[in-house]
C-alpha cells in the first residue's frame, strides 16, 4: 500500500467521516438511537443461513498472541462456514497505523475492522486519538482475558523485581541523579498496558509521571529497544517477554493476571458505519470469531494453534515461544518457574469472549483517575454507543452457545493486586482511591 501523506490522509478521513455521519447515538437523536438499537435486538438474525449481504471484509491484527482467534477463523475456514469466504486478514505494525486504518475504512485502502486494545474503540470513537475526528466504533466481543506481563532489563536481574516494584525505587533514582533518561515502554497510551505499567510503578512508590517516562512502542519492537539499553521495562502481550527472556536480555515481574486475574484484554472491533450496512455480515463475522475462541481454548487443538500462529504471515515466532506461555508454563527468566498457571490467556472460557459493560466502565473510570477526561463524564451514553454485547448474544445463538450468554452486562465487583476493588454499581468509590503508595 502506498504510503499517505499527512494531508491526503486527514482529507481521506474527513470524506469517510462526512459519508457515515456519527452512528449509533453519539449525535443522533434518542429516538434514532433507539431504532438502531432495536434493529438489532436478539433474534432479529436467523442464523447464518441467511446469506450476508457482503462475502468479504478486511480486518487488521497485531503479531501477539490475543490476535490468536481471527488467525484461526481465516486459517480454519471459519468465515468461510457463515458465507464469508473472501475475509482478508491483514498483518499491522503498530496499534497507531491500525487507528489510522481504521479511521479509512477498506474503501480507502484501511481497515473494516480489527483485533484491537479495546479502550481504542472509545478513544476513536470520541476522536480522542483520532486527529479529532470522530469515527464510531463498534466492540463487537473480547478476544481474549489475561495475557499481558511486565519486563524489566537485565540489568535489575539481581533486584528479583516480582509483584512489589519497590527495589526499583532507589536503583531508578539513582540513575536520574546521574542524569540519565529513565523510561519504561507500553504499546499505546491510555490503553491496559499503560495503565498496568502506571499500577505496578505506583504499588513500589514510583510516580510514573515524575520519576520515569512513559513511552510508546510497538509489540514487534519492544525487545529490540531492550537490546539497545534504551529502557528499562516493558509492558506487552506476549510472546516478546519470551523472546526477551530467551536473549538474556531480561526478565519477567508479572505477569497481567497477577494483578487482575481474567482482566479484559483485545477486543474484535469493527467500524460502525460498515456493520450498520451489512447488519448479516457483522454477525456472519462475529459467529466465526467466536466458534474460533472455542476452537483456540479446547486442549486438542494447542499444538495446531501454536503451529499456525507460528507461519509467517501470521506471527512469524517459533511454536515453542508462543506455545509454553499460552499453555500456562511461565519461565519468567529469574530462576521461577509456574505450570498450570491460572492467568494464562483464555479466548472463550471463563466468559472471556463476552464484552462485559462493567469492563468498559472500568477503563473510562481509570482513565478518569489518571486526569485523561472529566469525572463528569457521561460514560453510559458512551458505552451503550460502543458496546455491542447485543450482537454477542445473536451470534452465541447462531453458534449454539446460548448457554454461554451472561445473565447480565455486569462481572460484578473487580479485585485487583493492590487491595483496591471496582465496584461498578459504586465506581466513585474506586475514582477516588489513591494512585501512589507511599512507601518509606
Amino acid at each position: 500500500m502506498a504510503k499517505l501523506s499527512r494531508r491526503k490522509f486527514l482529507a481521506a478521513s474527513s470524506a469517510v467521516v462526512a459519508a457515515q455521519g456519527i452512528a449509533h447515538g453519539l449525535n443522533n437523536s434518542s429516538s434514532t438511537y433507539a431504532e438502531l438499537r432495536s434493529k438489532y435486538s436478539i433474534g432479529a438474525y436467523a442464523g447464518y443461513t441467511d446469506t450476508p449481504e457482503v462475502t468479504t471484509a478486511v480486518l487488521g491484527f497485531i503479531a501477539v498472541t490475543s490476535c490468536a482467534p481471527l488467525i484461526i477463523a481465516k486459517a480454519k475456514g471459519m468465515f468461510a462456514k457463515y458465507g464469508m469466504p473472501d475475509v482478508i486478514v491483514q498483518k499491522q505494525p503498530s496499534w497507531g497505523v491500525m487507528r489510522d486504518k481504521l479511521m479509512l475504512g477498506s474503501d480507502k485502502d484501511g481497515l473494516d475492522g480489527s483485533h484491537l486494545l479495546f479502550p481504542m474503540a472509545y478513544l476513536i470513537t470520541t476522536g480522542e486519538i483520532s486527529y479529532d475526528r470522530k469515527i464510531p466504533m463498534y466492540i463487537m466481543a473480547r478476544l481474549n482475558v489475561n495475557g499481558q506481563g511486565i519486563s524489566v532489563a537485565k540489568v535489575y536481574q539481581n533486584l528479583n523485581l516480582s509483584l512489589d516494584s519497590s527495589l526499583l525505587k532507589s536503583e531508578l533514582q539513582k540513575k536520574s541523579a546521574k542524569g540519565e533518561s529513565i523510561r519504561f515502554a507500553v504499546p499505546f497510551r491510555r490503553v491496559t498496558g499503560d495503565f498496568f505499567m502506571r499500577w505496578w510503578l505506583a504499588y513500589g512508590g514510583i510516580d510514573p509521571e515524575r520519576d520515569t517516562s512513559i513511552i510508546v512502542i510497538p509489540p514487534p519492537q519492544m525487545v529490540a529497544n531492550m537490546r539497545g539499553g534504551s529502557m528499562e521495562g516493558f509492558c506487552v502481550v506476549d510472546p516478546w517477554h519470551q523472546r526477551l527472556i530467551k536473549q538474556k536480555l531480561g526478565y519477567s515481574t508479572v505477569t497481567s493476571g497477577e494483578l487482575w486475574n481474567n482482566h479484559p484484554e483485545k477486543a474484535f472491533v469493527m467500524r460502525a458505519s460498515w456493520v450498520d450496512k451489512y447488519p448479516k455480515a457483522s454477525v456472519s463475522l462475529l459467529a466465526a470469531v467466536m466458534e474460533a475462541q472455542i476452537w483456540c481454548d479446547q486442549p486438542e487443538n494447542k499444538q495446531e494453534l501454536f503451529k499456525i500462529l507460528a507461519e509467517r504471515q501470521w506471527m512469524g515466532v517459533s511454536a515453542e515461544i508462543i506455545g509454553n506461555r499460552l499453555l500456562g508454563k511461565f519461565d519468567y527468566g529469574n530462576g521461577r518457574l509456574v505450570s498450570n498457571s491460572p492467568h494464562a490467556i483464555k479466548y472463550w472460557n471463563d466468559n472471556a469472549s463476552y464484552p462485559y459493560k462493567s469492563h468498559d466502565l472500568w477503563f473510562l473510570i481509570e482513565d478518569m483517575r489518571w486526569g485523561n477526561r472529566s469525572p463528569d463524564f457521561d460514560t453510559k451514553r458512551l458505552i451503550d454507543a460502543v458496546n455491542r454485547e447485543d450482537l454477542w448474544r445473536q451470534a452465541a445463538k447462531t453458534i449454539s452457545q446460548s448457554d454461554a450468554i451472561p445473565p447480565c452486562t455486569s462481572r460484578g465487583v473487580e479485585k485487583f493486586f493492590n487491595g483496591l476493588e471496582f465496584d461498578p454499581e459504586n465506581p466513585s468509590k474506586y475514582l477516588q482511591a489513591p494512585i501512589l503508595r507511599q512507601v518509606s
